[in-house]
């Protein structure tokens, strides 16, 4: 290895390196489990890059080669299998679509175990399959990324362009380690630069998406957010729904509005006054958040009531998991602070009705209303979740629903009146 390729790496690993320690300090300020997903990326590439960039031999000329070698053909796989199941997570993969999340696991998963099986073959071949291993597995990331963009995922797209910089970094890394012919100096200062520029822009979307909720609870008050929730309100509200709803009709698939409504407001600001009324809006719009994912837009629709629109579900009968898991979340009690200082615990009483979403027209007043509606009638169901029931056309418990059947012909699906409840 000579000095300019020796200098090249050195400096590939050094911006690698910056940025991992950056995000080190960050997780050290923000013990919170997504940066310690982003240190754990960070930390994968650079042992990547380090073990195929040749300086361990170059600089530790006594390393055993078989443990050398046995630690490059692991080193891409394990890397890239890695990223694709914290992608997983960081696309909210699993509530979005069961296509994409099975594409990722698949990755995750196969990478690592065909990385494995290299070892059944004659040591010359080892490390192109490992290399051709992980740069598959890598283009099944990124289709899985660019998918998600093509859903609504701002920073998606980002990521996606990220990621097509790793295949060119990963291609050259295992070239250079090989070493293929014709792999020179200038090819490999190419590749460093692929590596570092894909560390640096996947580094600072991970990022944007950690301080996704920092940022909205610290924005300037306005008219398009909520000032207690820092959830979207009004006008903004409405044309992130509609935008959702028109992505969602694009890729052809089903989704679903929730609407939450809270009843006992009244009884909680006379227990802790205006203050914990606050307090338990914000607890309860972290965890409507928390539960629908970031990327499907959740809002203030009026005082007492929120909004979100679940752009993609992989069939009916997950909106039953979706439901209860919401209400469960939102019985939990809330502790919030009162006008005198005061910690008091209060529990809300709530209702959450769902409006399952096909590829039929449905004008979004009408289905806030419908949501709303059944949102009502939850409040008298054990679940406090409630819904329309593809077979009757009748509002129900969503655990009575009969979701594996498809609505009889000329019921209505959304967007008509709904018969109530039986008591």
């Amino acid at each position: 290895m000579t000095a300019v390729e020796i200098t090249i790496w050195s400096l590939a690993l050094g911006a690698i390196g910056a940025i991992a320690l950056g995000r080190a300090v960050d997780l050290a300020i923000h013990p919170t489990p997504s940066v310690a997903h982003s240190n754990a990326f960070h930390l994968a590439v650079l042992g990547f890059v380090a073990v195929l960039s040749g300086l361990p031999e170059a600089l530790a000329p006594d390393l055993e080669p078989d443990i050398l070698e046995a630690v490059q053909v692991m080193a891409g796989p394990l890397c890239v299998g890695l990223s694709a199941f914290l992608v997983g997570g960081w696309l909210n993969a699993r509530h979005r679509e069961r296509l994409m999340a099975g594409s990722l696991r698949l990755a995750a998963l196969v990478a690592p175990l065909a990385a494995l099986a290299c070892f059944a073959l004659p040591a010359p071949q080892r490390l192109p399959l490992a290399g051709a291993v992980s740069l598959l597995a890598a283009s099944l990331t990124l289709w899985a990324i660019w998918r998600a963009s093509l859903m609504g995922d701002r920073l998606a797209s980002a990521m996606a362009f990220g990621c097509l910089l790793t295949l060119p970094a990963i291609g050259g890394m295992y070239a250079t380690a090989i070493p293929l012919p014709g792999v020179t100096a200038a090819w490999e200062a190419g590749f460093a630069v692929c590596a570092a520029l894909a560390n640096g822009l996947i580094g600072y979307v991970l990022w944007r998406r950690d301080q996704h909720d920092w940022q909205a609870r610290h924005e300037e008050a306005s008219s398009d957010f909520d000032p207690v929730t820092r959830l979207h309100t009004g006008v903004t509200l409405g044309q992130r729904l509609v935008k959702a709803q028109l992505r969602r009709r694009r890729m052809k698939h089903d989704g679903a509005v929730l609407a939450v409504m809270v009843f006992n407001i009244d009884r909680v600001r006379a227990q802790a006054g205006p203050r914990g009324v606050n307090d338990m809006f914000i607890r309860l719009a972290g965890r409507i958040q928390r539960q629908v994912g970031v990327v499907n837009p959740v809002g203030r629709y009026y005082d007492s009531c929120f909004v979100c629109l679940v752009e993609s579900i992989d069939a009916p009968v997950w909106l039953r998991t979706l439901g209860l898991r919401v209400a469960c979340s939102l019985r939990r009690p809330v502790e919030v602070g009162s006008s005198d200082g005061q910690r008091l615990e209060v529990h809300p009483d709530i209702g959450v009705g769902i409006v399952h979403l096909t590829a039929q027209e449905a004008h979004l007043d009408e289905v806030l209303n419908d949501a709303e509606r059944m949102a009502e009638a939850a409040r008298a169901t054990p679940s406090r979740t409630a819904m329309l029931d593809p077979q009757t056309g009748r509002i129900v418990p969503v655990e009575q629903a009969q979701l594996a059947v498809r609505r009889i012909a000329g019921a209505r699906h959304h967007g008509a009146r709904a018969r109530p409840m039986r008591h």
